[in-house]
């Protein structure tokens, strides 16, 4: 079946929601990209103010996801998508309209928020109109976010010469259009009265032993995904001399995801457990680490930029690096937003979102932040120490996956369509 078959043969809003997700990328990408540059070259804003506007959105977004999970029970995830796209069009409108800090700080807050909102009430509608298809409705999902996330950059670099204000003005029309669709096109959906506190709620989710296993099993995804924008671009400028060699790297993230998502889904959806998917993605994603190990071992750092040769040679390691996490995490996301629904009620399904999502956020900082000190500490004497760390972290969660997968934790397997065959409980060639 083709990608457009099979998008095609999904409900209405399941398709509503991954064009949304396309323009949500492309609106994103466009602008907040450039927007450091503009704080500190167009505003001259010293490095600790950019630090805090960017810090300020960042915080927003990761430290409200249950608020946003939480809505989406309580009001219907389809008033919380709208919410927040409405009011991301105000963030990204405030961007262009004001320089002054409290209305930089106030576009930040509100853009934050604004993902807050959605992203965990969109999965949750997504999880809920694809039914028992959820893993190949997430695969498309994932394939849409990285078109807008390849189609974005590239309309923000053309923007950007024009002007900041431009790409920020354009952006909110981006936004300010999908809010229109949405209220237009997306289907209504009745909530049920919830019978219970939102307090309750979360004590609920939080009580939920499996889950948090689940989710604890799951830290090394957050912090291995977050490498395409540390360790990998850092020893792709290491190992060429030059910082514009990074851009291969989102490339050939986001050319594999495009090419290869859905057909890896649909496979080891046949054939793979979703408990044994999701480990062996997670095993991917920290043997991936093991070229830029030994490029640290065997390569030192450029002391100037080779010959085109050269810098293919030496970038080589990184190229495959990217490509084998990448895989990884198309093994493994899908799978992971397949089971997070299933660990509670089909009324808590937003809750669940935000509370993993909200874990997502925390375990990436802290992630990163480790592999950062790590870096430092071993500068050019050791280069190879962020690379045997994410190793070692991507081998301990799908080593921690596999042990829930055994004891039975991570979840029933869905009941097969007519057609295919049940999937086996462990791997099979």
């Amino acid at each position: 079946m083709t990608t457009w078959r099979l998008i095609r043969s999904f409900p209405l809003a399941v398709q509503v929601l991954l064009i949304n997700q396309l323009g949500v990328n492309i609106g994103f990408y466009l602008l907040i990209p450039y927007l450091a540059g503009y704080l500190g070259h167009d505003l001259g804003m010293s490095a600790a103010l950019v630090g805090v506007v960017l810090g300020v959105r960042n915080l927003s977004q990761q430290g409200l996801f249950l608020i946003g999970g939480s809505a989406a029970d309580r009001l219907g995830a389809r008033r919380v998508i709208i919410a927040g796209c409405a009011l991301r069009t105000v963030g990204f409108g405030l961007f262009a309209l004001g320089s002054s800090l409290p209305v930089l700080l106030a576009a930040s807050v509100l853009s934050g928020l604004a993902g807050a909102l959605f992203n965990p009430a969109v999965r949750a509608y997504l999880a809920r109109e694809a039914g028992e298809r959820r893993a190949e409705a997430f695969s498309l999902f994932n394939v849409f976010a990285n078109t807008g996330a390849l189609i974005g950059p590239l309309l923000g670099s053309a923007l950007v010469l024009i002007g900041f204000t431009t790409s920020a003005l354009v952006a909110a029309l981006v936004f300010a259009l999908l809010t229109a669709a949405q209220i237009a096109v997306l289907p209504r959906r009745d909530v049920p009265p919830s019978r219970g506190t939102v307090l309750g709620d979360w004590r609920g989710v939080l009580g939920d032993k499996r889950f948090l296993l689940f989710t604890l099993a799951l830290t090394g995804m957050f912090a291995l995904q977050n490498q395409l924008y540390l360790v990998l671009p850092m020893e792709a400028a290491r190992l060429t001399g030059s910082s514009g060699t990074v851009a291969a790297v989102f490339i050939v993230s986001t050319v594999a995801g495009l090419l290869l998502q859905v057909r890896i889904t649909r496979y080891f959806q046949r054939t793979w457990s979703r408990g044994s998917t999701i480990a062996a993605g997670m095993a991917l994603m920290g043997i991936a680490f093991l070229a830029t190990l030994v490029a640290g071992f065997a390569l030192p750092t450029a002391t100037s930029v080779p010959d085109p040769v050269g810098v293919l040679l030496r970038l080589g390691p990184v190229l495959l690096a990217t490509l084998v996490l990448t895989t990884g995490l198309m093994l493994a996301q899908p799978f992971v937003n397949d089971l997070i629904p299933s660990f509670g009620p089909n009324s808590l399904s937003g809750t669940y979102f935000g509370v993993f999502y909200l874990a997502s956020g925390v375990t990436a900082a802290a992630g990163n932040a480790a592999i950062g000190w790590i870096s430092d500490l071993a500068g050019t004497t050791a280069p190879w120490a962020p690379s045997a760390l994410c190793l070692a972290l991507g081998l301990v969660s799908a080593a921690a996956v596999a042990l829930l997968q055994r004891r039975g934790l991570v979840g029933p397997e869905p009941a097969p369509r007519p057609g295919e065959t049940a999937c086996a409980s462990t791997p099979t060639s």
